[in-house]
């Protein structure tokens, strides 16, 4: 099966985050944003069925947004992606709420940006498909700006891609619309979710994301002043605000694991000399590797204090070495384990790698000796 066109960025071992464009839009709704996210992400922006750089095939007649759905699927199986947050506009909300819903195990988060669980019924879709099917696009690109944005403000790339969109791919699109309805079933939903709503947009008011916020358990609204319906492009820096918190939540369990593991005092003290300049670097050691790695459960963390011992003798980065002495104490390795762990990398990284590693370690097993 031919894949949804998709454009991927950041590092390919951070935390996948998916994001869906709305009907008429390519991934270039993203352009303000997804560059930001990737920094703690990979981040895949997807292209619907005829629209930027998608095949207009993958979809006909008939189509629903479980079809979309089945389509992001595949994408994400085709990178090895299992499990991911996710986060879309309009019609990408759609697809994200039905994903939810449908299949809560490939989900982490969710995040439905101006969008909602139904789309005022059928009839309307019925008729811009109809339009649509006849006509072709350029009638309903000519009036983008006034459903898209509020004020003067325009995105000429996102109305030249409304333009260009296969119009029988796009009135599928609208098919899928008209039969979407998930209002009985967003009770149901179980993973972390946030609605972003746009005072100004009046195709998703701020009402159909209340709907969905009132029924979704523990879920956050977050509403834009300013914005229409393409919040993304319009209000990036807001939108940005909004999807960081949402999706930090690693952040505050990598800061507890991070504690739990160096100490107060280690942690007490990185933290006081936390500046401006260092700031991200601080969030993205608590979110990735205290908030992603330590936490895996894959290996215990007195595996894990092994290989970093391991890890830091090899490099030659004593001063870290200490610091993990310490922690490899708090994760119950005896001293003779650590001596064991170190004679290791006598043989592995080198005799005098370990002679160093030993004098480290020697000071920091005394100086615990001499507090107890």
């Amino acid at each position: 099966m031919t894949l949804l066109n998709h454009h991927a960025e950041g590092s390919a071992t951070a935390p996948p985050l998916l994001l869906g464009p709305s009907l008429g839009t390519s991934y270039a709704l993203w352009d303000a944003v997804a560059p930001e996210l990737s920094i703690s992400h990979r981040v895949v922006r997807w292209d619907l069925p005829g629209h930027g750089g998608s095949a207009a095939g993958l979809i006909g007649a008939g189509a629903t947004v479980g079809d979309l759905a089945g389509l992001v699927l595949a994408l994400a199986d085709s990178l090895g992606i299992e499990r991911f947050a996710y986060a879309g506009v309009s019609l990408g909300g759609a697809v994200g709420l039905h994903l939810a819903v449908h299949h809560p195990e490939r989900l982490s988060s969710l995040a439905v940006i101006c969008s909602s669980a139904h789309f005022n019924g059928s009839k309307p879709w019925e008729e811009r498909a109809a339009l649509v099917r006849r006509e072709g696009l350029a009638g309903l690109a000519e009036n983008a700006d006034a459903r898209w944005f509020a004020g003067d403000f325009t995105v000429p790339r996102l109305v030249r891609d409304h333009r260009d969109a296969d119009p029988e791919a796009y009135a599928a699109c609208c098919d899928a619309l008209a039969a979407f309805d998930l209002r009985d079933r967003l009770a149901e939903i179980a993973v972390p979710t946030l609605l972003v709503a746009g005072r100004e947009d009046p195709a998703t008011p701020p009402a159909h994301l209340r709907e969905i916020a009132d029924a979704v358990p523990r879920a956050t609204l977050v509403e834009l002043p300013g914005a229409s319906h393409l919040a993304p492009a319009q209000c990036p820096e807001a939108v940005l605000t909004a999807l960081r918190a949402h999706l930090g939540q690693g952040a505050p369990r990598g800061m507890a694991v991070r504690r739990e593991v160096l100490g107060d005092a280690h942690v007490d003290r990185a933290q006081a000399r936390q500046t401006p300049f260092t700031a991200r670097f601080q969030d993205f050691i608590s979110r990735y590797a205290w908030g992603e790695i330590w936490t895996d459960p894959t290996l215990s963390r007195r595996e894990r204090s092994m290989i970093t011992l391991t890890a830091l003798v090899a490099h030659g980065h004593y001063d870290e070495l200490a610091m993990h002495v310490r922690a490899a104490r708090r994760n119950g390795l005896t001293p003779e384990e650590i001596g064991a762990v170190l004679l290791q990398t006598a043989v592995y990284c080198g005799v005098p790698a370990a002679n160093s590693a030993f004098a480290t370690a020697q000071r920091v097993l005394a100086e615990e000796e001499g507090t107890a």
